[in-house]
């Protein structure tokens, strides 16, 4: 039985508001384009909505170089960029019948520079809208087109669609590490507390052997 239209509409209408909000949230607008001097509340909130920005235009995010403050090691500067920023070096081939990988780095200059401010805001103090490649927007509804899957940026999309699992999987894994680590310290409390018990039936052994030995010498 095919789906009702009406309901498929008003589910694709409520992720796209969604969406909207989650970057409204963060500090810009589902259509805002970046600028110098735009404002987030947080590192993470500008990284949110750069990623949602180069969905929207057609381009993969990559988190690049950052700088950390002297005073207490925070980061306190960062550097976004598009993926097909720099280039790969160069490395011998293993193998003549492997086949070359496909090149991924063009030297694009795109990017956007955040710097954490007195007031405890990430500004915008730099911002490259320049791309030296193909841009392959996402439609708004999130869903890939044929036209897009039959497109040489194919690979790009999929390496979007893994990123977003990879840090899903990042969170499951903090999670039971959290667990883990909750396990380990209960484990060494208890052995603690049972090498204490140990220690003192040791110490009432002894001393009731001195005192039957006292005992018997007299």
């Amino acid at each position: 039985m095919d789906g009702n239209p009406s309901i498929e509409k008003a589910e694709t209408e409520t992720m796209q508001n969604s969406n909207e909000e989650e970057l409204v949230a963060a500090g810009g607008t589902s259509n805002e384009e970046p600028y110098v001097g735009m404002e987030f509340e947080s590192e993470e909130a500008a990284k949110v909505f750069y990623d949602a920005y180069a969905t929207r235009v057609g381009f993969i995010m990559r988190v690049d170089a950052f700088r950390r403050s002297m005073r207490d090691g925070r980061v306190v500067w960062r550097r976004l960029v598009c993926n097909k920023e720099g280039f790969r070096k160069l490395r011998p081939r293993r193998s003549e019948n492997r086949k070359p990988r496909a090149i991924t780095r063009e030297g694009c200059k795109a990017m956007i520079v955040v710097k954490k401010e007195k007031t405890g805001k990430w500004v915008v103090t730099r911002f490259v809208n320049e791309h030296n490649h193909q841009l392959v927007p996402i439609p708004t509804n999130g869903r890939r087109s044929k036209l897009l899957s039959q497109t040489p940026d194919e690979k790009d999309v999929k390496i979007r669609e893994l990123t977003a699992e990879l840090q899903q999987e990042r969170k499951r894994s903090a999670a039971f590490q959290e667990q883990l680590d909750m396990v380990l310290r209960e484990m060494e409390e208890h052995s603690n507390h049972l090498s204490k018990n140990i220690n003192d039936i040791v110490q009432s052994v002894r001393e009731i052997e001195s005192k039957r030995v006292a005992l018997s010498q007299r």
